[in-house]
């Protein structure tokens, strides 16, 4: 059976799909070069971005004011470029705040004024998800976002249905990934999911999840992993990356129903343009080499390195 990786980008806007979709490959093509030796893999970028954004990003531009210059570029490795690392107080300070998080999480229902603290931190923060949520699509007004996005993904993942897929979804993409399986297409098998930089384990994103499938809201209720996830789902999150602050998802997801649920790992994102580094950025994620075996392994379909976990 062929295999094919199948990748969902995140919030905001981004370079043309074929761009991005290249920048994508490269980055994938950069870890396993590095770490592995191997070239070959077959990749396709579900592009969702100019739902919300007319004009995407453009490489040829160079006036750093023009809305459309891109401030984060792919970058290739590079000599100067150094893993940053990560303090074990920034650890302990970001434990502290899931637990503040499940309190908030779990609120009795008394509490209204909690979910509008949510919703407005979602419209002031992340506009993309703000539309996905409670909106049309801004460039198409006549859809409605969140059938929009899930289903362009749901396309993708029906055409490639007969393959073993591996889904990466990143950021925001890791949502719609997420709602996708679970919503839309749960009979459609994913060999392994990966979400990086991901937001799903913010508490105002369980309760929507939570809602949609019907669920109460309190401690001993998680969203499930998709029944439909039949390896794997493996989380990666740098410490410094602020999208995913809550970085441990396998105490905020239960197992599906044969025993799969979200292995997490720490990792560090070395991207870095024009002196600045950006640790939520998919570029360095990607070729991280904890992503880099996770993408190995999936092609040559052996386990053995993650087995242990």
């Amino acid at each position: 059976m062929s295999k094919i990786i199948i990748g969902i980008h995140g919030l905001k806007n981004k370079p043309s799909k074929k761009v991005l979709d290249n920048w994508w490959k490269q980055s994938i093509s950069d870890g396993l070069e590095k770490f592995h030796k191997k070239k070959k893999f077959r990749f396709e970028l579900v592009y969702w971005a100019n739902f919300n954004h007319k004009n995407p990003f453009d490489e040829k531009i160079l006036d750093e004011k023009d809305p459309n210059y891109i401030k984060c570029p792919y970058i290739s490795f590079q000599k100067d470029i150094e893993n940053h690392g990560f303090s074990d107080l920034r650890k302990k300070i970001l434990n502290k705040l899931e637990l503040g998080f499940d309190k908030i999480l779990f609120q009795e229902k008394g509490f209204g004024g909690l979910e509008l603290i949510e919703d407005f931190t979602i419209r002031k923060f992340f506009k993309d998800l703000d539309i996905y949520y409670h909106k049309n699509c801004i460039v198409y007004p006549e859809l409605r976002a969140l059938d929009a996005f899930r289903e362009r993904l749901a396309e993708s993942l029906y055409k490639h249905r007969h393959k073993k897929i591996m889904l990466i979804g990143h950021s925001m993409g890791s949502i719609i990934a997420y709602d996708t399986l679970t919503q839309y297409v749960p009979n459609i098998k994913i060999d392994t999911f990966v979400t990086i930089g991901s937001p799903l384990g913010i508490p105002a994103i369980i309760k929507k999840i939570l809602r949609e499938q019907g669920k109460e809201i309190n401690s001993t209720i998680k969203p499930k992993t998709p029944d439909n996830i039949k390896k794997a789902w493996y989380n990666f999150s740098d410490l410094n990356d602020k999208i995913c602050v809550n970085y441990n998802l396998s105490d905020d997801y239960q197992e599906n129903q044969i025993g799969i649920k979200p292995i997490d790992f720490i990792v560090k994102n070395n991207y870095r343009y024009k002196n600045e580094t950006n640790p939520h950025k998919i570029y360095g994620y990607l070729r991280c080499p904890e992503i880099s075996e996770v993408i190995f392994e999936f092609l040559k379909f052996k386990f053995s390195f993650f087995n242990k976990f």
